[in-house]
């Protein structure tokens, strides 16, 4: 029986119309700029976060990357959540390729306090850095896809436009937020310089991802993107199914809040049980149980995966759970069934 894989919405595989787009994309040299199906990806991407330009590249973590690199100098510091993708699992690369120093502050519902960001901007004084960028998460993945609105972030694009900061959004999984908040993307990206957004995170893309900025950000970040390593080729191979998922796979994310929804909603009525966010607002949850701990969630992982459901152990947090395209009705059902068998123990 195949396994119902609930890790994460990276694991999805493409759809059989980007399978045969992939077959039939015209195809250039990117690196040299006339891949046709990668600038029409990147013109779109742009279009839809009402940036004037994008770039395409393999991965979240090189286009947050490079969107540090272009916004920032060696020695700057930038403020972010200490929750955050950029803090927690980019592999210190602000610091380490651009001498960027990380700010971590404590993140209010999944974003930054403007107070807080206030009070930790560093004065004009030769012996500290130069606080120079903000970095958010929309939606927030380790605070259980956490959806981050207009009304949360104006205060913090009024407290960076004060103080002359820049700010960039890993908008990763941005159009779960499209769909939750019924607002567009662009309309969440309006306050950043830059975005980011990943094709293969609920999207279905095998690779991909997108960040996109104003026409000079852009037109640095394919020098970046060349001394990170990805400058690629006829990648348009790898770009025909993000045109396909900007077309048709952003409105069908509603099923899977849907059903995460829906697998909150059981988990709950099991002994000692927390949601986290509760009510689940896009595709992530988190669930904890009482008198469990990191050990015990690392058992409880195995015991899933012995009954054909696999989940990751997060440490304290619990287990976390993702919904996507290929969890239909029936693999929830499984999945629900093995957290009432383990439960049952």
């Amino acid at each position: 029986m195949q396994r119902v894989d609930l890790r994460s919405d990276t694991v999805t595989h493409p759809t059989e119309q980007m399978y045969q787009q992939m077959v039939e994309a015209p195809l250039g040299d990117d690196v040299f700029g006339d891949d046709p199906t990668v600038n029409q990806l990147e013109q779109e991407s742009a279009e839809r976060l009402g940036k004037e330009a994008a770039l395409f590249v393999p991965t979240g973590t090189m286009a947050n990357s490079i969107a540090i690199g272009t916004l920032t100098r060696p020695g700057d510091e930038m403020l972010l959540m200490e929750d955050s993708h950029i803090y927690l699992y980019e592999a210190g690369g602000s610091s380490r390729l651009w001498g960027v120093h990380p700010h971590p502050l404590p993140s209010v519902a999944g974003c930054l306090d403007a107070d807080a960001i206030a009070s930790s901007i560093r004065p004009d004084d030769p012996h500290q850095p130069h606080t120079s960028l903000i970095c958010l998460e929309n939606t927030h993945n380790m605070c259980g896809g956490r959806v981050i609105t207009p009304e949360q972030i104006a205060p913090v694009a009024q407290a960076a436009r004060e103080h002359r900061l820049k700010m960039h959004l890993d908008g990763a999984r941005l159009f779960h937020a499209e769909v939750a908040l019924g607002i567009p993307a662009a309309q969440l990206a309006a306050e950043f310089d830059s975005v980011s957004f990943c094709l293969s995170k609920g999207l279905s893309c095998p690779v991909g991802s997108l960040l996109c900025g104003s026409a000079e950000q852009i037109a640095e970040g394919r020098r970046l993107r060349k001394l990170l390593g990805g400058g690629m080729r006829q990648v348009g191979v790898l770009a025909a199914p993000g045109r396909v998922a900007l077309s048709q796979g952003i409105d069908r994310l509603a099923e899977d809040h849907r059903r995460c929804q829906q697998l909150a909603e059981q988990l709950a009525l099991l002994p000692g049980a927390r949601i986290e966010p509760n009510p689940p607002q896009s595709n992530i949850l988190f669930v904890a149980f009482d008198q469990i701990d990191s050990a015990g969630y690392q058992q409880m992982e195995a015991d899933l995966e012995a009954l054909g459901v696999r989940v990751l152990a997060i440490g304290e947090r619990g287990l976390r759970a993702v919904l996507h395209r290929q969890i239909d009705d029936e693999g929830l059902q499984r999945a629900i069934e093995a957290f009432r068998q383990i439960r049952s123990i």
